[in-house]
C-alpha cells in the first residue's frame, strides 16, 4: 500500500487488479471479436491521435493490447509505443499478441496510470481505450498523464456512455440486484459508466491543465452469434460483473440466465445477438 493511501482505496484498487488478471485468458482468446466489436472506437483514437513517424507513444489500461499496437504500425521502426496494464496477466497477454502481429517495436511494462513510475515529458502521445473509467481515482490519472506527455502532446482516450446506450453491458447488473444476489452498485465507484456525464468527464480533464477536450460519440456493435455466446462473454469477459456470476449457486445462476435470456430478446438477429453500443472518445492536448 502507497504510503498515506487508505486501506479501503488500496483495497478496491487491488480488487480491481485481480478481476482484470482474471479476466485476461478470455480476452486474449476473444481478441479478434473484441477488436472486430470496437473497430470504430479504435480507429478514431489512433486516427485522433495521428501519430508520426518517430513518435514515442504510451497506452494505458491496454488489455492485449490492440490500439497501441496499429500505433505502433504508424511509429515505424524509428518509434516506439509502450503498452502499459496495471493487470500483470494483460500485460503478458499484449506481449504475446505483438508477437502474433510481428510488431517489434513496441514494449510493454505493468504500471498503474495513478502513478507513473516514468519521466516527466517522455511521451509524444497518449491512447487509452476504457481505462480512466475504471481506476479509483481517475483525477489522478489524468494529471499523470498530463505529467508525461511532452508540450503539445495528445491524448486521445474513449469510456463508455450511458447504461441505457449500452444493454450488452447494463443488462445483467439490475436483474442481479432485483432478485437479490448483488447490492445496488455506488454511483460514486470506479465502473463502467464511471464516466458517461460528458460534463464530468470535461471538468477532470481540464483541471489538470488539458485543453478543453474534443467529445464524440461512437457508435459501436456487440455481436453474439448466439445466446450461449453471450452468455460466455457475461461470465468470462465482463469486468466486475463475472465474479458475481461465477458466484452463484447453480440454482441461481441459471434463474438469472434465463431472466438475461428474456431481456436480450430485444437484440436478437437471425440466430444471434447484435447489441447496441456508445462510447464517449475524446482528444485533447
Amino acid at each position: 500500500m502507497t504510503a498515506g493511501q487508505p486501506a479501503a482505496v488500496a483495497a478496491r484498487r487491488e480488487q480491481s487488479r485481480a478481476v482484470w488478471d482474471a479476466m485476461a485468458a478470455g480476452w486474449e482468446a476473444h481478441r479478434n471479436a473484441i477488436w472486430d466489436d470496437s473497430r470504430s472506437v479504435g480507429e478514431w483514437l489512433i486516427e485522433r491521435l495521428d501519430p508520426r513517424p518517430g513518435d514515442t507513444v504510451l497506452e494505458l489500461a491496454a488489455g492485449v493490447g490492440d490500439t497501441g499496437l496499429a500505433a505502433a504500425r504508424l511509429v515505424g521502426n524509428e518509434g516506439c509505443v509502450l503498452i502499459t496494464d496495471f493487470a500483470p496477466e494483460m500485460v503478458a497477454a499484449a506481449r504475446r499478441r505483438a508477437a502474433e502481429l510481428g510488431i517489434a517495436n513496441a514494449e510493454f511494462r505493468v504500471l498503474d496510470a495513478e502513478g507513473m513510475d516514468l519521466d516527466a515529458g517522455s511521451f509524444d502521445g497518449v491512447i487509452c481505450r476504457w481505462g480512466y473509467m475504471l481506476m479509483v481515482d481517475p483525477a489522478a490519472a489524468f494529471a499523470e498523464t498530463r505529467r508525461v506527455l511532452r508540450p503539445g502532446g495528445r491524448l486521445a482516450f474513449s469510456v463508455w456512455g450511458t447504461p441505457a446506450d449500452n444493454p450488452w453491458a447494463s443488462l445483467v447488473g439490475p436483474i442481479l440486484v432485483a432478485k437479490g444476489l448483488m447490492a445496488p452498485p455506488d454511483p460514486t465507484a470506479p465502473g463502467i459508466f464511471a464516466l458517461a456525464d460528458a460534463n464530468r468527464l470535461r471538468a477532470l480533464v481540464t483541471a489538470v491543465g488539458f485543453a478543453d477536450p474534443e467529445i464524440e460519440e461512437v457508435a459501436t456493435h456487440r455481436t453474439f452469434a448466439d445466446f450461449d455466446a453471450y452468455w460466455r462473454y457475461l461470465t468470462e469477459l465482463a469486468g466486475a460483473i463475472t465474479p458475481v456470476l461465477r458466484a452463484l449457486s447453480p440454482e441461481d445462476r441459471a434463474d438469472v440466465r434465463d431472466a438475461v435470456r428474456t431481456g436480450s430478446a430485444p437484440y436478437a438477429a437471425g440466430q444471434g445477438y447484435d447489441f447496441p453500443g456508445r462510447c464517449l472518445n475524446a482528444v485533447t492536448w
